[in-house]
């Protein structure tokens, strides 16, 4: 069985124009990739996890803060290029990425090293609109801002 995660898709309007807050993850690898790199706040759900529950979870996780209080929409699914599925669902709110503090992973790094170094799960976030959000998106998540679309 593939792996799964879920996550929130968090959308607000700034300037008459619609807006989706996104993260990019942390860690060496990750460094050096911008565009096709970013994602929705997600995390695995594990056996008996309701999925909406893991989301906000994880939101708080990689954000550091609670998500906004509010209605949540279901997004669906889509299968990353690796197998992972990844379950979304919208929420509007607001929260000022400065303030938020992601949690950390500890790995080998370099590899091979025997030196193991502590990265933020989360290096940054930020708010973008809709354009450029499909373009710092991770493929298939993509769709997730088509369907956020559609519903606004």
């Amino acid at each position: 069985m593939s792996a799964q995660s879920a996550g929130l898709l968090l959308y607000r309007q700034q300037d008459g124009k619609s807006e989706v807050l996104l993260v990019h993850p942390g860690g060496p690898f990750w460094q050096k990739r911008d565009d096709g790199a970013w994602s929705i706040p997600k995390g695995e759900v594990a056996e008996n996890e309701a999925g909406v529950d893991v989301a906000r979870r994880e939101f708080q996780e990689e954000l550091g803060v609670l998500p906004p209080p509010g209605d949540v929409t279901a997004l669906g699914t889509v299968r990353q290029a690796g197998g992972k599925v990844v379950r979304a669902w919208a929420l509007s709110g607001d929260l000022d990425v400065t303030r938020s503090r992601s949690n950390t992973f500890v790995v080998e790094w370099p590899p091979r090293s025997g030196k193991m170094q502590s990265f933020p799960e989360v290096d940054r976030a930020g708010w973008f609109d809709l354009t450029a959000a499909r373009r710092k998106l991770l493929p298939a998540q993509r769709a997730f801002i088509d369907r956020l679309e559609g519903l606004l």
